[in-house]
């Protein structure tokens, strides 16, 4: 990769992601950077489909890297050291105009770290919960980057009170298409019964998600399946985990549709009644949707350990955490279930006024995260540029 100075090339920009929410949250900036700069920019580094589709030219796969907890990181640490090495190197060999980090939090920091007096601006994009568990990583992430990016309204006074300048540019899944899908197309495509109930289940991007939470989801249909004989269920994936997603929902016990295509997906959402949601960006999507849903986690039993002690709010889904009460019912670790999920579901299959009350209160939430705004990916790509403008300007 040639350096983004040259007489005849565009700029150049270094993007970082390291899972599926954060490579399309890329691919998006990507997008919007183009929108401004013109078809000459360019960019390299790590991730996925989407940022690839955009143009990005990668060092490595984006798998690499997706590892999330530290009872998953250790057994992959050689691995993940060696592409920091290799990270860092390939960065200051393109020189380019600015490094975007893009959430990842240990490799985004490790990067940076090793950046430092380089003279290649670092923008980090996603900020991390310092609000929930950690608030030291706010001091840590403002000594290694030069702006922070953040999803969330209320998060910029905390890293602009340790120096670091921030900017809310609204949360990516508001530009999502959730919400627009054809219900009655999918279900006449997938020959699903008019009064047969549908349950969207979205277990996650990760194989440390997909792999504990889809025999719970597998094991909570057979309950369901007993009051709902004719239910089916639909699961969104991706193509990191879609082989393990479709094997282990060969044998679910009721007819299950796995889709990973993004327009069958709002599809799929809007011919659902209710979802079940991994703790994530999906459960903004599916609340953008409409869909009443009940949110699940778990992570290694030490990790879970970990976090107990260090977490500072009582709640995980991003709606909740908002709105600061429990909106969307939540089952982690051992309260996710068979037997408890089942429970949850049936509650909102059998209340349309419970479901009513949820689709209420969570509107309230999308517009504090950005619904009605200008796109966060354009919000972005400005403060972005504006930043580099005012950089160039002063040196």
């Amino acid at each position: 990769m040639t350096g983004g100075h040259g007489p005849d090339a565009g700029p150049l920009f270094f993007i970082i992601a390291g899972e599926p929410s954060g490579d399309l949250l890329g691919a998006r900036l990507m997008a919007a950077l183009r929108e401004r700069l013109g078809k000459g920019v360019r960019f390299y580094g790590i991730g996925g489909e989407g940022m690839l589709r955009e143009g990005l030219e990668a060092l490595f796969p984006m798998r690499d890297i997706a590892l999330i907890g530290i009872a998953e990181i250790l057994p992959h640490l050689p691995l993940l050291l060696r592409r920091i090495r290799e990270t860092v190197a390939a960065i200051k060999t393109a020189r380019p105009v600015s490094l975007i980090t893009i959430d990842t939090p240990t490799f985004s920091y490790q990067v940076a770290r090793r950046l430092k007096g380089s003279g290649i601006p670092v923008v980090h994009y996603v900020a991390p919960q310092v609000w929930a568990w950690k608030p030291r990583r706010a001091k840590k992430l403002a000594r290694v980057n030069d702006l922070l990016l953040t999803l969330l309204p209320f998060e910029p006074p905390i890293f602009k009170k340790e120096g670091l300048p921030s900017i809310a540019v609204g949360h990516s899944a508001i530009e999502s298409g959730a919400g627009t899908g054809d219900g009655p197309y999918f279900r006449e495509r997938h020959n699903i019964p008019p009064l047969s109930p549908v349950i969207a289940m979205l277990p996650g991007s990760r194989h440390s998600e997909t792999s504990r939470l889809l025999p719970v989801f597998g094991d909570a249909l057979a309950l369901l399946r007993v009051r709902y004989p004719r239910l089916h269920a639909v699961v969104p994936t991706v193509s990191v985990v879609e082989e393990e997603v479709r094997t282990a929902t060969a044998n679910w016990p009721v007819p299950t549709i796995v889709i990973k295509n993004d327009d069958e997906k709002w599809d799929a959402l809007s011919a659902s009644e209710i979802a079940v949601v991994a703790s994530g960006t999906a459960t903004v999507e599916v609340a953008r949707a409409g869909l009443p849903m009940v949110v699940t986690y778990q992570v290694n039993p030490v990790t879970a350990w970990l976090l107990r002690r260090m977490l500072r709010i009582p709640y995980v889904a991003l709606v909740n955490v908002i709105l600061n009460r429990e909106v969307l019912p939540e089952l982690l670790q051992e309260n996710c279930n068979p037997k408890m999920l089942a429970d949850s579901l049936i509650r909102l299959l059998q209340d349309p006024a419970a479901r009513e009350l949820q689709k209420r209160d969570v509107k309230e939430a999308l517009l504090q995260l950005g619904e009605g705004d200008e796109l966060p990916s354009r919000r972005a790509a400005s403060a972005i540029l504006e930043f580099l403008e005012k950089r160039a300007a002063s040196s």
